[in-house]
């Protein structure tokens, strides 16, 4: 099933300030709140919808990779990004939205919703790695396997329940006022909310459990990814301690730079280096490309400065069928030493009729040639 456009999931048109983004999100999070829906799946959909909505457009850089390339741009299709998210998850990283809790309703419901941190713990922090990809690479798109270390629960660690809160992650306290008994509700200060404390920890784990451990993954990198881009791998990241959640693997694109061709969006620039008597008698040449080498025909009279186009021998566009064109740059080489014949040559043709400029109308300088291509 298709993603929604976040904006549509929110109710929100494109060019949403970030404070109606804040607001739209707070409103259809209180509305398909868990606790306000109790067994509701469909509610705790929502409310996830609308969490993974608001985590890319509360984020500048999020938003603007959103804005230019759809959900690929945020690395939310293709087994990466938000689809992972769980309510753990979300109380944790949005609890700015709701307030100081992380939850709208247990001022109102007396503390009596879910235990927040009673279950999994604090999630763990993400881990962020450069992939470097080719021209071709990128044409096409590619695997790669990633080697990095990162934090696991140590085998053989045991936990016992809390004590304090008896597993629930929260302590409750009465306090008699004139108006009669108020009831408050906080995280558990013996466990911090997680609902248990550590028993045995294994030797060489740290002081939340964990072991730095060697990972080998493999990820699939589409075909048109752009330098800058992300794409996240949900619980790749380090393990949260007590038991918390994994954060994420955070892949950042890095475009290999080309010693010939260059990029320019999705079309690729070629400069043909050529001699007088190739463009004047005409030839063919062979050019290369992202796909291979291409013979190509050069017209007898073609002038300096022209722009010829391949068309689709450019970059596909992310997750389309679109290919942008390879443009080639003709440029006249001029011999900077010349030997007694060829001077004597050159000197003969110097006064030629057919040598003397004569440019006319259809003769386009080279900001009409550009503008005439990328227009």
């Amino acid at each position: 099933m298709a993603k929604r456009d976040y904006y549509e999931v929110l109710g929100l048109s494109k060019g949403a300030s970030e404070a109606d983004i804040k607001k739209a999100y707070r409103q259809m999070a209180i509305k398909y709140h868990p606790d306000k829906n109790p067994g509701d799946a469909k509610a705790e959909e929502k409310f996830k919808e609308a969490a993974e909505a608001y985590e890319v457009l509360s984020d500048g850089n999020k938003k603007a990779r959103y804005d230019q390339y759809g959900h690929a741009g945020t690395g939310s299709q293709g087994g990466y990004g938000g689809g992972g998210m769980n309510m753990d998850d979300i109380f944790s990283q949005f609890g700015d939205v709701f307030g100081n809790d992380g939850s709208p309703f247990e001022s109102f419901f007396g503390g009596g919703g879910r235990s927040r941190g009673g279950q999994r713990g604090v999630r763990g922090s993400n881990i962020r790695l450069k992939v470097k990809l080719t021209l071709q690479e990128i044409a096409t798109g590619v695997e790669k396997k990633l080697k990095f270390g990162r934090l696991v629960m140590a085998e053989g660690l045991s936990f016992e329940t809390c004590g304090t809160c008896k597993g629930s992650g929260q302590v409750r306290r009465v306090t008699n006022t004139f108006l009669g008994q108020m009831a408050t509700t906080s995280a558990c200060p013996t466990c911090q909310g997680t609902g248990r404390i550590m028993g045995k920890r294994p030797a060489g784990s740290n002081a939340d459990g964990l072991v730095n451990k060697e990972e080998v993954v493999s990820v699939n990198i589409p075909a048109g990814v752009a330098n800058g881009m992300q794409l996240s791998m949900s619980g790749k990241g380090n393990a949260g301690p007590m038991g918390g959640p994994a954060g994420d693997l955070i892949i950042l694109i890095e475009e290999a730079e080309d010693p010939i061709l260059k990029r320019d969006g999705n079309n690729i620039v070629f400069d043909l280096y050529i001699n007088f008597a190739d463009v004047a008698l005409g030839t063919q040449v062979e050019v290369p490309t992202v796909d291979g080498k291409v013979k190509l025909k050069i017209d007898a009279g073609t002038q300096a400065g022209k722009i010829l186009r391949l068309r689709g021998k450019g970059l596909p566009e992310l997750n389309t069928n679109f290919k942008g064109d390879q443009l080639i740059h003709v440029n006249v080489w001029t011999p900077q030493k010349l030997n007694r014949e060829e001077q004597e040559m050159l000197e003969k043709l110097r006064d030629s009729e057919n040598f003397r400029p004569k440019p006319n109308a259809n003769d386009k300088g080279f900001f009409d040639r550009m503008r005439e291509f990328f227009n």
